[in-house]
């Protein structure tokens, strides 16, 4: 299947991977483990690492695991239709804007770091996977998430180009809207206020 030959099943998939990665899961899970909103407290993102810093690795853990799962799955299911690459990228896309832009709450989202890690593990595993492996890395060294994101999530063109390289027009394109969405951080690392865990 390409993206000429079954055009509704394409849109279908495309509107739904968005629609997914509209349900920002942070929510929910703060409210399961009874802990604020995590749009009202520490960096007013709604991810994983503000979470654990509300209510520890559980919640964090859980956060991310969904988050990432709403990237995953709308992507094997186009590669498990037969969709082409291009067409898995664009589902990919699709989901982590959804994360970014929620139709669910306003318009207002995340960073799409861990959706992003989802629908990567899907489409191009080995590249993901050294990412994921740098993102940790860095973390475990310095202790702040932006900078282990915007490492890992910059890193991935190279990657990409070197392992996987059918997937480097994705990988570029996700490195700008993460980079864009962390310039609130950028600017609190050039000033040295930005905070770890």
């Amino acid at each position: 299947m390409d993206v000429f030959s079954q055009p509704v099943a394409i849109v279908l998939l495309c509107a739904s991977a968005y629609l997914a990665g509209s349900v920002l899961f942070a929510i929910p899970v703060c409210r399961l483990w009874k802990l604020p909103d995590p749009r009202a407290q520490g960096s007013g993102n709604p991810g994983a690492t503000n979470v654990y810093r509300a209510g520890g690795w559980q919640p964090a853990l859980a956060t991310l695991a969904l988050d990432a799962f709403k990237g995953w799955l709308p992507v094997w299911l186009g590669h498990s239709l037969g969709m082409s690459i291009l067409v898995q990228a664009m589902i990919a896309l699709c989901a982590v804007t959804g994360h970014m832009i929620p139709a669910f709450y306003r318009f207002k989202g995340g960073k799409g770091v861990a959706t992003a890690l989802g629908a990567g593990l899907a489409l191009a595993p080995l590249t993901t996977a050294i990412m994921a492996g740098l993102w940790l890395g860095v973390m475990w060294r310095w202790r702040i998430s932006a900078v282990a994101s915007l490492v890992a999530i910059t890193s991935g063109p190279l990657i990409s180009a070197l392992l996987e390289p059918e997937t480097l027009p994705l990988f570029g394109l996700l490195t700008l809207l993460i980079v864009v969405r962390h310039r609130n951080n950028l600017i609190r690392l050039a000033q040295g206020r930005e905070t770890g865990l």
